[in-house]
């Protein structure tokens, strides 16, 4: 019998990375449409590498996760400067959403949101079903760090690097950082996001906050021992005591939920996979997106 593999794909994230790769130097006007004058050049990427990724992984069973309206996101709820400096998405990118999904639904292929959270919560939440429940292999195609913290015996992240993808485990994540996935979210605490507006502890940066949490675990150890902090970290103490709220909220945003009571509720037969190449080439070709199926 075939052993279940679930991929998981964060669809924002590689709908907006094919739209800015294949947009660079353009303008609106010069992006690929097909004949009935809709853009496509987001959505031919985002389908060419949905099918590849099925081919190369063996998949049997696949979610697309999307990201719900940012305000009514619960973090952007309590914290409303979380992720406020995002700017609007380019029109061209928006209608390609739009097209995607009516594709994927068309395709059978099962896709979700969740009003009060992201994409990432949504994977976590898949990701976690499937390993306690033991349904078999995870992939997650995205290249986003935030997801390191979800890698577990049975959970990998697909990476793009330098032309290539490669499969990054928990062992992989050890062999680099030295700390188990479970305090990524530690690191991210100290750390902070930029792009997020994430703002971590000021002055803490990635040459310290990697062996604070390497000598204390986790961010209540290292608080419970601000006083007698390590000879090797002691010109860290002002900043962790001044930073200490910042810390905790900025973990708290960092934090990617693994509970949510539509995932937990979902029948993993609605994940399952069963691609007519028929239908599928018939809907692409009808909206002029090439691709190859198998």
């Amino acid at each position: 019998m075939k052993e279940n593999t679930l991929l998981l794909i964060d669809g924002f994230n590689l709908l907006s990375r094919g739209y800015f790769a294949t947009a660079y130097g353009k303008s609106e006007e010069q992006l690929s449409k097909n004949e009935r004058g809709e853009y496509v050049n987001a959505a031919r990427v985002f389908f060419q590498k949905l099918f590849q990724l099925t081919r190369n992984y063996n998949i049997t069973h696949l979610s697309v996760a999307w990201d719900g309206k940012r305000e009514d996101t619960a973090r952007n709820q309590k914290y409303a400067f979380y992720k406020a400096q995002r700017t609007d998405l380019p029109d061209p990118l928006i209608e390609q959403y739009h097209l995607t999904c009516e594709l994927l639904d068309n395709l059978n292929i099962h896709q979700m949101s969740v009003a009060g959270f992201e994409a990432d919560d949504i994977i976590g939440a898949f990701s976690d079903k499937w390993y306690k429940n033991e349904l078999g292999q995870t992939f997650i195609y995205s290249n986003d760090r935030d997801l390191f913290q979800l890698l577990n015996e049975t959970t990998n992240q697909i990476l793009a690097k330098k032309k290539q993808e490669i499969i990054y485990s928990a062992d992989s994540f050890k062999n680099d950082f030295d700390i188990s996935p479970s305090q990524w979210v530690d690191v991210k605490a100290l750390l902070g996001d930029p792009s997020d507006n994430i703002p971590g502890c000021p002055g803490v940066g990635e040459k310290s906050a990697l062996p604070l949490i390497r000598q204390y675990g986790n961010l209540k150890q290292l608080f419970k021992n601000v006083e007698e902090l390590d000879p090797a970290f002691k010109r860290y103490k002002k900043k962790l005591h001044e930073g200490q709220e910042s810390c905790w909220i900025s973990r708290e945003l960092s934090e990617i939920v693994t509970d949510i009571e539509e995932v937990a509720a979902l029948d993993p037969v609605n994940l399952q996979l069963d691609l007519d190449e028929e239908t599928v080439l018939r809907e692409m070709n009808e909206h002029g997106i090439r691709v190859k199926v198998r």
